[in-house]
């Protein structure tokens, strides 16, 4: 390595690294896993950093991925050598622009993090299927499968694009490539520089559109001369593959790995092949090496350029001795008579007379976990003498017997190669811990290094696992660590709902961050731990990471701490160069939050070494297995859900999902969680209590509630309670503001805005273990206690809404979410009658992530019906379902004036129908007629009256639905835009809920129209430079549409009371809600336990406005315009910006520029106030 540049990165930072050289602009849009090499972009541009053409890269963010390609296409027709990056739905809806591109001969690479698309559910992770969506486009396809052949690959994908003029698709594998962390050698710019055809760069140029040599482009063209023109690209492709071969034999002379369209690996005489193309071709030298080591006579074709797809090229890789072949695809096409790549191969041999047995299969779809082993399975398939053709590896097909036989894993990984385990919990910066310390390692050693990460769907609060390799060899093993030789269990929850354990080797070494100390650790762990302790001779580890982040300060990060426990006790590297490094990174990683985090996990790294040893008794091994917990609960959840949260799904048959055939999941499975993740819970201090609600109605988790207790309910129940001072309804009840104190994450919001008694609180947050005794009494409440929501009117003020049980909890979003209260109040309002279309994004997530669901039923078996469409459709989506709705309530009119008219129909039933007809746009009476309705239709159904049978059917419509719209800023503002407006023109009876975060917080932070001149957010590196769209007034001039803009934090009442009148009022309404997230970074002491706090802190200084836009006040001559908000104290402005890291951080970036821009920040919002102002003196009296 001594002559060579290595880098640890991840494929994404390759592809940019590549893509910065060869780019002069950059049009681009968030998606996962794509948006990073973006972020590289736009941040090296900020930096300054030079190209190629001696100049920095434009980058333009534009509001959707069409948009995106079309601002490619017309910067490629103007001169500019231009760029994206992309995947899944992002990059289908680039596909009418890559038409044009390619027919237009543009030369560009689109990169491609290639992921899944949405079908039956949505996964981010990775597979082939969209960028096989693509291959009919012509674009040129070239595939890397590591993350050094992203780093190689890349500038051939650049180059021959410049020669050839045929656009390229350069893609791998979204998350196990995009994201996989490993240590390779950079390909400098000044080597690729001599290979740039400067030629034909000056040609593109000059064929740029011009008013100084003008042309026309993009013509109509009639039936006699399209197919004639259409052929005449041809030689243009034919040329391709001669070009790729040229470049890549040029970078392989550089870089001394030889590179072909398609690459050979194995034994020359193979007899049998398999054919892949992406990482997996890593995991299969692997087992080839096992397989030929063993006598075998194996080998693989891994391909690089898929489109022009090259037979010569194909058919000259294959060795001659070949009898067999395996062709694997990584997507799926229903309906076909095989996958992409299968049918290429089968048809590349068909003219050849000793063409192989060909056979084809999937795997991976969704990241599945492809490992060595899985490889062996094919060949073992080959070996057979009629193999399986049409099947499926990694799973287990018990429905169409398509799969292929698991057989037991093998470490195939290399010798010498040390495996590391980590489990986290999002957001506590285990992650990040583990990318700084792959970087550590490998940047000051010769190790060869691997690190890759694997989630839950959750936001932080997740289940996180990290995986890291070190060794003396370069890594192939392109999947997840089984056989680790360390494993660290940062949360001790972990040991009772994961296999921690699992595959743990002989010898190994195990680290707990626990509470628990000796003895008591001892007496608190499974059996089933301990007794792998003693049979596997573990060596264990434990430190309290929780208390002594506490100590320090950094709450519940506890990710630098045992970092440093780790370097400790595995020594990979030398302890002081370790912690000098760990030192170094603290700065990278955190500097611009300010010295005093910096400082904080300075003493952080110091103090890890505070672990001790667990003595490990060898009694533990006869130790019995843990009692099975017996669960009253249904075998859904047993036997499908619990395995999936227990990260064992990949151990589920496919009949298992008969229950799910279209992706159909039953509501209130994160009710059967109970994680008890959280560090501290709040203590219900009676004494202190005034009964508010408060707490509950702010809770993001539902994890707080009031419950009201009649004499019978009482004497069941072991806790604390009070009297019931009001509502008059309920006086003389018992009172519990009863704490779930396993599914709260701890947040802390609910005892920060507890007013209590005279000032004392009537919340604490204490440690979690104090307070397990509360879980039986929320048991208690939950399954005995009935709801008493309808003693009182839950719509009249914020205590009475708490009342009403929420119909959404216990949901996957962050530890003190500023989204999911306002989601929740909803749902308590209105969740018994229902429906929501969700843009995909952060509520989509935290809404809706298989096996979790957080929306759930009332008593009555009611609640919200959810469906997540895509990102850009979310309000035509609901749209829909309003048609759908209006069409059969019609229907049912239609049958109940035929009912009107029937002489067989009861005098009862008739004045049901009349009343049903003359309200049934009134909730409350259409629920009481169908509920007298139902039973009659029912006994006329089943004696086979055919109007009865048919409004039976369309009974569930009799209600008056609620129909919930529901996005972030991005779907809003941005991407969705267009349809959100369209859809409020409509004038139709819809609500709209715009969860306001100011930038894209699901794919991890990036700008959008939402965020206000000044923040720096991704894709705005350098700080905003335009100010926040104002989408309320702007939908406020269509006269017609409600419009409120709510902070719950500022005012509970007004946020109350514009959600109420919204849904109240009959036609569209628009609500705006502010939501602090984990991207703003709350520097206020408690951090996003204090994101309601933060809500009245944007309001008071004017950051914020409170606003309410009703056109039915228009119509009685009043000012439809009401501003809530007080005058704002402007001088507490500068003081909030300085509380969050967004704007701080552009202080620690650009300090000549920060305050130029933060005092146009505050511009914008004393110009947005003073607009305010101006409405609320219209004269509405003419």
């Amino acid at each position: 390595m001594a002559n060579k540049k290595f880098i640890t990165c991840d494929g994404n930072q390759a592809a940019a690294h590549i893509a910065y050289m060869f780019s002069e602009v950059a049009a681009i849009y968030p998606i996962t896993p794509s948006s990073p090499m973006a972020e590289h972009v736009d941040e090296w541009s900020a930096q300054g950093r030079i190209n190629l053409f001696g100049d920095t890269v434009k980058v333009q963010e534009m509001q959707s991925e069409g948009g995106a390609a079309g601002a490619v296409h017309g910067s490629l027709q103007a001169g500019a050598l231009t760029t994206t990056f992309t995947a899944s739905q992002g990059l289908l809806l680039m596909i009418p622009n890559m038409y044009k591109i390619a027919g237009e001969l543009l030369p560009c690479v689109f990169h491609v993090s290639a992921r899944t698309l949405a079908s039956h559910s949505l996964c981010i992770f990775g597979d082939h299927q969209d960028v096989m969506a693509c291959r009919q486009t012509g674009f040129a396809m070239l595939c890397e499968g590591s993350v050094q052949e992203v780093m190689d690959l890349s500038a051939v994908a650049h180059l021959a694009t410049l020669e050839s003029r045929v656009p390229f698709i350069n893609f791998f594998d979204g998350f196990r490539t995009s994201h996989e962390y490993q240590k390779i050698e950079v390909m400098d710019q000044e080597d690729l520089r001599p290979l740039v055809p400067m030629d034909k760069v000056s040609e593109f140029r000059n064929r740029a559109l011009s008013p100084e040599h003008p042309v026309a482009r993009g013509m109509a063209e009639n039936p006699e001369t399209f197919f004639a023109h259409r052929e005449v690209c041809n030689a243009y492709y034919d040329a391709v593959p001669a070009i790729v071969e040229k470049y890549m034999a040029a970078v392989s002379k550089i870089t001394g790995r030889e590179y072909k369209l398609f690459s050979y690996y194995g034994a020359d005489d193979a007899e049998r092949v398999i054919i892949c193309m992406g990482s997996v071709t890593e995991a299969a030298r692997e087992a080839i090496d096992y397989l030929n080591a063993k006598g075998e006579k194996v080998g693989m074709v891994s391909v690089h350029l898929y489109r022009p797809f090259s037979v010569k090229h194909l058919l000259a890789a294959v060795p001659k001795t070949c009898k067999k072949i395996a062709v694997l695809d990584r997507t799926k096409e229903p309906g076909a008579s095989g996958e992409p790549l299968y049918l290429d191969v089968k048809d590349a041999f068909y003219n050849e007379k000793e063409r192989p047995v060909i056979v084809g299969g999937r795997y991976g779809l969704g990241s599945a976990d492809t490992t060595p082993t899985m490889i062996i399975s094919v060949f073992d398939n080959l070996a057979l003498p009629e193999p399986k053709d049409h099947f499926t590896v990694g799973i287990v097909d018990d429905v169409t017997f398509a799969s292929l036989p698991l057989e037991e894993e093998k470490a195939l990984g290399g010798e010498g190669i040390f495996e590391a385990k980590f489990y986290g919990l999002g957001a506590d910066g285990t992650v990040g811990a583990n990318k700084n310390s792959v970087k550590i390692i490998g940047d000051n050693t010769d190790k060869y290094c691997q690190a890759y990460f694997s989630y839950d769907s959750k936001k932080s609060g997740g289940f996180t696992c990290s995986h890291l390799r070190f060794g003396d060899t370069p890594i192939r093993s392109t999947y997840q660590i089984k056989t680790p030789n360390f494993v660290a269990c940062h949360v001790q929850a972990y040991l009772h709902m994961y296999d921690v354990l699992r595959g743990l080797r002989d010898n190994g070494t195990f680290l707990l961050n626990t509470i628990w100390e000796g003895e008591e650790l001892a007496a608190n762990l499974p059996n089933n731990v301990k007794r792998y302790f003693a049979e596997h001779n573990i060596t264990v580890y434990y430190i309290n990471a929780t208390k002594i982040a506490q100590e320090i300060g950094l709450g519940n990060r506890t990710n630098t701490i045992l970092q440093s426990a780790f370097f400790r006790i595995t020594e990979v590297i030398p302890v002081d160069l370790a912690v000098e490094q760990m030192k170094k990174f603290i700065v990278k990683s955190y500097g611009k939050k300010g010295q005093d985090v910096v400082d904080k996990n300075y003493q952080a790294v110091d103090r890890g070494g505070e672990y001790k040893q667990l003595a490990i008794d060898p009694a533990w091994a006869s130790l019995p297995a843990d009692a099975k917990v017996e669960r009253d609960e249904p075998a859904y959840i047993s036997e499908l859900v619990r395995p999936i949260n227990a990260q064992n799904g990949d151990l589920l048959p496919v009949s298992a999902f008969k229950v799910s055939e279209d992706g159909t999941w039953e509501q209130g499975t994160a009710a059967y969680e109970k994680r008890g993740v959280a560090a501290f819970v709040p203590v219900w201090k009676k004494e202190n209590c005034i009964q508010c609600n408060k707490c509950a109605f702010v809770c993001p988790h539902a994890a707080i509630r009031p419950f009201v207790l009649n004499e019978e309910e009482l004497k069941g129940y072991q806790g604390e309670s009070i009297e019931m001072k009001a509502p008059a309804a309920m006086k003389g009840m018992h009172f519990v503001q009863q704490v779930d104190v396993l599914d709260c994450l701890g947040c802390g919001n609910c005892a920060d805005v507890c007013p209590g008694l005279k000032g004392v609180k009537a919340l604490e947050m204490v440690p979690l273990e104090g307070q397990m005794g509360e879980a039986a009494n929320w048991d208690y409440c939950v399954k005995n206690v009935k709801s008493k929501q309808d003693l009182v009117d839950i719509k009249l003020n914020p205590k009475n809404s708490q009342f009403a049980t929420p119909l959404f909890e216990f949901s996957g979003a962050c530890s003190g979410c500023g989204e999911t209260p306002y989601v929740k109040l909803v749902s308590q309002l209105f969740g018994d009658r229902q429906m929501i279309a969700n843009a995909t994004g952060c509520s989509s997530i935290y809404s809706g992530s298989i096996p979790s669901t957080p929306y759930c039923k009332n008593e009555k078996g009611q609640g919200p019906a959810w469906a997540n469409s895509l990102f850009e459709d979310f309000c035509e989506f609901g749209l829909g379902m309003v048609m759908a709705n209006k069409k059969m309530r019609a229907r049912i009119e239609s049958l109940l004036r035929k009912v009107l008219m029937c002489e067989c129909s009861c005098a009862e039933m008739k004045e049901l129908a009349q009343r049903w007809i003359d309200n049934q746009n009134d909730a409350a009476i259409t629920r009481e007629v169908a509920d007298k309705m139902k039973p009659m239709l029912e006994a006329g159904a089943a004696k086979g009256h055919e109007l009865a049978q048919q409004l039976l059917e369309l009974s569930h419509y009799l209600t008056k639905r609620s129909q919930w719209i529901i996005g972030g800023d991005g779907a809003s503002y941005d991407i969705g835009y267009g349809g959100l407006d369209h859809v409020l023109a409509s004038g139709e009876d819809v609500n709209i809920l715009v969860l306001d975060t100011e930038v894209y917080s699901n794919t991890g932070g990036q700008a959008s129209k939402a965020t206000p001149v000044g923040a720096i957010a991704q894709f705005a590196a350098a700080g905003k430079r335009v100010t926040k769209k104002d989408l309320g007034l702007m939908q406020a001039t269509y006269g017609y549409v409600y419009v409120a803009q709510i902070a719950m934090g500022a005012d509970q009442a007004q946020c109350l009371k514009a959600i109420r009148e919204a849904e109240a009022y009959p036609g569209p309404s628009l609500v705006i809600a502010y939501a602090p997230c984990i991207n703003h970074g709350l520097k206020i002491k408690g951090g996003m336990g204090r994101s309601q706090e933060e809500e009245k802190r944007a309001v008071a200084c004017g950051y914020w406005h409170l606003w309410r836009y009703n056109p039915a006040l228009a119509d009685e001559g009043k000012n439809p315009f009401t501003l809530d908000s007080k005058e704002p104290d402007w001088d507490l402005f500068q003081d909030y910006l300085d509380h969050e890291v967004r704007f701080l951080s552009l202080k620690k970036a650009l300090p000549e520029q920060a305050q130029e821009l933060f005092d146009e920040t505050k511009k914008a919002a004393q110009r947005r106030y003073a607009s305010y102002v101006r409405k609320t003196k219209e004269d509405w009296s003419l």
